[in-house]
């Protein structure tokens, strides 16, 4: 199977609220690897790489998020850069 990477940035009420614990739980469920960091402005960036139908899965649930999360907006742009290493971590 095809592997590409593509970087999430989750806009709302996203930080504070687990995001980024609840994020690595599912990408290591999907079984991708990559990382979810807290931005300066509010946001969560999401860096995944994997199979595209779990990519698809993800980004699924990160218009949800955990349940004290409120997501604005979830935008999608493919990763060209390197992602190091085998598991997802929160940066």
């Amino acid at each position: 199977m095809p592997v590409k990477a593509v970087r999430y940035l989750v806009s709302g009420k996203v930080q504070g609220v687990y995001f980024r614990g609840s994020t690595r739980q599912q990408a290591l469920r999907l079984g991708l690897k990559g990382w979810a960091r807290n931005l300066p402005d509010g946001r969560v960036e999401v860096v995944a790489a994997g199979d595209a139908a779990r990519l698809s899965e993800l980004a699924e649930w990160l218009w949800k998020g955990p349940p004290t999360a409120v997501v604005r907006e979830v935008t999608v742009e493919e990763w060209t850069g390197e992602i190091e290493g085998d598991a997802f971590e929160i940066r």
